[in-house]
């Protein structure tokens, strides 16, 4: 498991308007154990793709990242995870 540390939060644009609803990237940025595989000295943060329509809220996306070369990391959220990831993400959404 991991602790969150900080986060940027943007709504995205869809200049095709294909999409409905609004779409938020959250960059999360967590600590880890040096114990966890997840582990980088370079720090990791989560890419989280949140989507929100009709008042019903979703993670669409969710990936691991290396802080400082951005290079994408192959792991999953555990489920336990990734309740927390969505919690946060509900309560920090920018009020409109």
């Amino acid at each position: 498991m991991f602790s969150i540390e900080e986060y940027t939060v943007e709504l995205l644009e869809d200049p095709t308007g294909l999409l409905s609803g609004d779409i938020y990237e959250f960059k999360i940025f967590i600590n880890v154990d040096e114990e966890d595989d997840l582990y980088s000295e370079k720090g990791v943060y989560v890419r989280v793709l949140f989507k929100v329509e009709n008042n019903q809220k979703k993670i669409s996306q969710a990936s691991f990242h290396e802080q400082l070369t951005d290079r994408y990391l192959d792991f999953e959220l555990e489920e336990e995870e990734e309740a927390l990831i969505f919690q946060f993400c509900e309560s920090n959404l920018p009020q409109e």
